[in-house]
């Protein structure tokens, strides 16, 4: 591969003819060559730097939540961890997973973290009511519930997997409700993934 090479500039014709009046000369370097480049992060306003996110490479944030009645709800993840509650920050994605002991309907919703955690620097929050934003078009100016299942079938003593493209974006303090609808008791386990 050629590293330089001249191209000409055709707005300058009249240097190219000799004119020495012109302001620009005709020839042009043109540098062609492949460089990899690895993007880790970046330096922000303030002069600090800020790694770039990647992706959870496994579930995190697990609960344990037993006994759960018919009609019972519970919140999670709970406070277990650094990664309580979740930050979607710098996240475009999320996968949740649930693995109930009775089988049956649940309902599911994104809601406001604790309240004695800060959103950036606000604090109180609204806590443990559902999210509201606007997504899709660009002219919609409706705020709306980011994500609210109020009826999932889940199967009993298996992880049932979800994916959430889009809705949790950077979301920085999120928990999510289930409600037990399933006609019966349930010992409720949940996991998280975020993804970039």
């Amino acid at each position: 591969m050629v590293e330089k090479r001249e191209a000409f500039a055709p707005w300058s014709l009249t240097r190219k003819a000799g004119v020495q009046s012109a302001t620009v000369n005709s020839d042009i370097e043109v540098p062609q060559f492949i460089q990899p480049v690895l993007t880790t992060g970046f330096v922000d306003e303030k002069g600090d730097w800020k790694g770039s996110k990647s992706s959870d490479e496994q579930f995190i944030a697990f609960g344990y939540d037993e006994a759960i009645p018919n009609g019972g709800e519970i919140l999670a993840p709970q406070a277990t961890g650094s990664t309580w509650p979740l930050d979607m920050t710098g996240f475009t994605d999320m996968q949740i997973a649930i693995k109930p002991t009775n089988g049956g309907n649940y309902a599911i919703a994104a809601v406001m973290g604790p309240a004695d955690f800060a959103y950036a620097n606000l604090k109180p929050v609204n806590a443990a009511n559902d999210l509201k934003g606007i997504s899709g078009s660009r002219y919609d100016n409706v705020l709306t519930t980011s994500f609210n299942d109020s009826v999932d079938a889940l199967t009993a003593d298996v992880w049932n997997i979800f994916m959430i493209q889009l809705r949790l974006k950077n979301q920085k303090l999120l928990q999510f409700k289930i409600i037990n609808n399933s006609g019966g008791e349930s010992t409720i386990e949940t996991a998280f993934l975020r993804l970039v």
